[in-house]
């Protein structure tokens, strides 16, 4: 049974449609996916905590859900957003519908909507604050509904990691011979990145985000990872903190998404929040030693600021930009040349794909066996 729905936007534009999911309010960072599949995995990634997740494939949920699938414990979006959901779940995996899943999380969403008009405007304005409104907090005036939205915090500034992060350490055996022991704090980490690593013959050791420096280089005995997270990375001092006490004592470091901005921070630079973000499955990225064009999963609003093309100077040796964006040249990796560390800015783990990327694991363990042989 659905009720009549609305979304409210910072700037008070208006979209009238029908609930989907729970019924209530939601509030959050209005933000668009380009993926026509992989909702469960974008749903369930702790990276979409705080935002309200607009799907621009129109139809959505013929897959249903599953067990199998789900990138971490919970979904993790403030609310969702989409236009035509379909009423039945198809796939032979499916065990319950998308709706179903997002009732039983108090997930608050909204459908019938012109998705690609809210796209358009969304990728015009830029990402901003957003409401969701069902059931009888629908029916309050609108002047009300955009004051709520406003009253709202801005992601700029937001710190989600105690939020996201693992309560207890907990370990993801070697798939295999191990071949090296690996620290992964979790940052808002998918499930899919540990295992890529024990794909690799990693033991990985997966840690809280307030870890201390001590026990991440006693546990992080080859190698360091530093996992996606959402939230602002300009207030991530304690990660910054971490990635500076693997560089001092030479462990071989690479940080995905947020890890990629807390080495990027780590080594002097700064960082900005982009208009509207790089999100879905199909974002292209430049390998900028090689030309290779490897098209990939993103979820960020945020970016390091880095010239392109420069060898730079730094705290921890010279550094390179190794990758950039092909749709608008943001910075998408950072390599180091005088220490065993670098990064990138989306996820080569790819769950659900693509899997262009996932080369970038075996160049970690590439890093520790070097360092193992030196």
């Amino acid at each position: 049974m659905t009720s009549p729905a609305v979304l409210v936007l910072e700037d008070g534009r208006i979209f009238r449609g029908q609930s989907f999911g729970a019924v209530g309010e939601a509030l959050g960072e209005a933000v668009f996916s380009t993926g026509m599949t992989g909702y469960q995995e974008t749903l369930t990634d702790p990276s979409y905590r705080g935002q309200v997740v607009v799907m621009t494939s129109p139809h959505v949920g013929n897959t249903g859900m599953n067990d199998e699938d789900p990138e971490s414990r919970r979904i993790w979006v403030s609310g969702y957003v989409v236009r035509d959901p379909s009423p039945v779940a198809s796939n032979w995996r499916a065990t319950r519908s998308l709706e179903d899943d997002l009732i039983a999380a108090g997930v608050v969403g909204i459908c019938d909507i012109d998705t690609r008009a809210l796209t358009r405007h969304l990728r015009d304005r830029g990402a901003m604050r957003v409401g969701i409104f069902s059931g009888a907090s629908a029916e309050a005036p609108e002047a009300d509904l955009v004051q709520h939205v406003l009253a709202a915090p801005p992601m700029a500034g937001c710190d989600l990691t105690g939020d996201v992060t693992v309560s207890e350490p907990y370990i993801v055996p070697a798939i295999g011979e191990e071949r090296f022991v690996v620290a992964a704090v979790d940052l808002g980490i998918k499930s899919m990145t540990p295992h890529r690593m024990a794909e690799r013959g990693m033991t990985v050791h997966v840690l809280p985000a307030d870890v201390t420096a001590e026990e991440l280089l006693t546990r992080g005995r080859d190698g360091v990872f530093f996992s996606n997270v959402p939230g602002d990375p300009a207030v991530a001092d304690h990660a910054v903190s971490l990635v500076r006490a693997a560089l001092e004592a030479g462990r071989p470091v690479f940080g995905i998404c947020f890890g990629h901005q807390m080495l990027g921070r780590a080594l002097g630079f700064g960082t900005y929040k982009l208009r509207f973000g790089h999100r879905g499955i199909n974002q292209p990225v430049q390998d900028l030693a090689t030309g290779r064009v490897a098209v990939t999963a993103h979820n960020h609003g945020f970016a390091v600021d880095v010239p392109v093309g420069e060898i730079i100077d730094t705290p921890f040796g010279r550094v390179e930009v190794s990758h950039v964006c092909l749709n608008d040249g943001v910075v998408e990796g950072l390599r180091c040349i005088d220490v065993p560390a670098f990064s990138v800015q989306y996820h080569p783990e790819a769950a659900a794909g693509p899997h262009d990327a996932a080369d970038l694991f075996d160049t970690f363990a590439v890093l520790m066996s070097e360092r193992a042989h030196a």
